[in-house]
């Protein structure tokens, strides 16, 4: 498989705070690849630094053919790119319907809103409810599914898991394996790595802003006392 996003020696600050210290990883196309560490590790500025999503970067962030460090962040969607950030970003005034309709479909092939609610069956029993009176797990569908709409291929998901009840969190990893099956590319920010596991083509370890480990699905076998050495699990 090509490399759909490929990362090089990737610095990043906020403010004056150095909190990436040269991540290189690659994303195969149709592939979910993690991120794994503990809490402060620099997962979620990695997926920050890839938007440009107020932080300051240096380095090489490439998308296919395209290089995105040096593009305004309100660039980086149009080129095929989703973030599904941890607060999930749910606006407590509009409907599950009306969330799902906000963002903008940028290229072709994005979901329609009957293929999404076709996807996630709860959020369309609540339709006309308002976003936050659903459940964690319900905010967590409802994020997702809003960024399918995009016509983006290549899916940043930061913690989908947290928080969620062990039926919830079986449930994310389904809808994963299904967007991977329908040929969407996933990078993963996650600490569960029971979950991860199970899904991912390709695990990185993230460690003082730095990828200090990969180890790939057929060698997962081999590798999981190294990572759980990481993970503190």
């Amino acid at each position: 498989m090509p490399d759909l996003l490929t990362i090089r020696d990737l610095h990043a600050w906020y403010g004056e705070s150095h909190v990436l210290h040269g991540v290189t990883l690659s994303v195969p196309e149709g592939q979910v690849v993690t991120l794994l560490g503990r809490n402060g590790a620099g997962k979620t500025s990695t997926l920050r630094a890839i938007m440009g999503a107020g932080i300051t970067r240096k380095g090489s962030v490439q998308l296919g053919d395209s290089e995105l460090s040096s593009l305004a962040p309100h660039r980086i969607p149009r080129l095929g790119v989703a973030w599904c950030p941890e607060e999930r970003g749910i606006f407590a005034s509009l409907s599950v319907a009306e969330n799902l309709a906000l963002p903008p479909v940028l290229l072709a092939g994005g979901m329609s809103t009957e293929e999404v609610l076709d996807l996630f069956p709860r959020l369309r029993e609540k339709a006309g409810g308002q976003g936050t009176k659903l459940s964690g797990g319900e905010q967590q569908m409802l994020a997702i599914g809003r960024i399918l709409r995009t016509g983006a291929r290549l899916l940043l998901l930061d913690e989908p898991t947290e928080g969620l009840a062990p039926v919830i969190v079986q449930q994310i990893g389904q809808i994963i394996s299904v967007l991977r099956e329908r040929g969407f590319t996933i990078l993963l920010v996650e600490q569960n790595f029971k979950f991860a596991s199970r899904l991912a083509d390709r695990h990185y370890v993230v460690e003082h802003g730095q990828v200090v480990d990969c180890v790939e699905r057929a060698d997962l076998a081999a590798g999981r006392g190294r990572l759980e050495t990481y993970l503190g699990v």
